[in-house]
């Protein structure tokens, strides 16, 4: 999981934020922090690779528009929308699974989530040293949590961290299913089932399967370029029946047509969802029937 949260494709959606919140007139997520946390080496670098690599040395607006840009910024308003829903008159934990140059700790308001950030050390480390460097005081209810997945377990490195299961918990885990087989996959949502309280919301995205095709068959051409094969999705009914054997319950599904009208209708530029993409949220019911939220 946390491989691809250093890979460079991940490091391209990070530069799709800051280029979004930087260029864009009518903004769909603005990330106005991800610029700072990226730096100007990185995002100059990032700025010049895509226009050697996928532009032949012109403007880099539209591509990064049609490839780069509409997942992270569909999945983000989707995941921080439902967080704040979900945190609404109550004190909560917040797990970022993979965090990577995630803004979210620096941007929130809301003293009641207490954030931990699970990511590699390496990563967190990086990551660490450009807050200081910026200066940015990390606020009180923030943990940064390495794990080494190989020879680690995220439960356990959360409860090490202070993590209380017996508390009603966000978990987000976005970008990271294109890469996973899943077997694989649920492994990981198993380890997030065994730390949710009742009443637990997790959030991710995830590629349809047989739906590689057109634009998402481009993009998962370019990020088998880049070293990163796409693993070629899953089924509704599987990704349904892996969260119903967890314990959890399905209570919001964005197909991509609703993706397109929730973030990208009557837009003049060429931010379209993507034909793939699928949003989904789900409570930890533990098999009981009624809504725990």
């Amino acid at each position: 999981m946390v491989q691809h949260q250093e890979s460079t494709t991940a490091k391209l959606c990070a530069f799709a934020r800051a280029f979004h919140s930087n260029r864009a007139r009518k903004k769909i997520f603005d990330d106005y922090l991800a610029y700072d946390l990226m730096g100007r080496e990185t995002y100059q670098t990032l700025e010049a690779f895509i226009r050697e690599e996928f532009t032949g040395g012109e403007d880099i607006s539209d591509f990064v528009n049609r490839y780069f840009a509409p997942i992270p910024l569909s999945r983000l308003p989707f995941t921080e929308h439902r967080l704040q829903e979900f945190a609404r008159n109550q004190k909560i934990q917040y797990v970022i699974c993979g965090a990577g140059a995630d803004t979210f700790s620096f941007r929130n308001d809301n003293p009641d989530i207490e954030i931990f950030e699970i990511d590699h050390p390496d990563t967190q480390r990086y990551k660490l040293e450009r807050i200081e460097e910026l200066e940015w005081n990390i606020p009180e209810n923030v943990h940064f949590v390495p794990v080494d997945f190989e020879s680690e377990r995220m439960t356990d490195k959360l409860l090490a961290s202070g993590f209380d299961p017996n508390k009603k918990t966000f978990f987000s885990i976005l970008g990271v299913s294109y890469y996973l087989t899943l077997p694989v996959f649920t492994h990981t949502l198993s380890q997030i089932a065994e730390l949710s309280a009742l009443g637990s919301v997790l959030v991710f995205d995830y590629p349809i399967k047989n739906q590689f095709i057109g634009r998402a068959g481009e993009l998962e051409v370019m990020t088998e370029a880049l070293g990163e094969k796409m693993q070629g999705g899953f089924h509704y009914n599987e990704v349904s029946r892996a969260l119903y054997q967890l314990g959890f319950q399905i209570d919001t599904y964005l197909t991509p047509e609703k993706v397109q009208k929730l973030y990208f209708d009557n837009r003049t530029d060429d931010l379209r969802a993507f034909e793939n993409v699928s949003l989904l949220s789900a409570i930890f019911t533990n098999g009981r029937i009624e809504d725990m939220t």
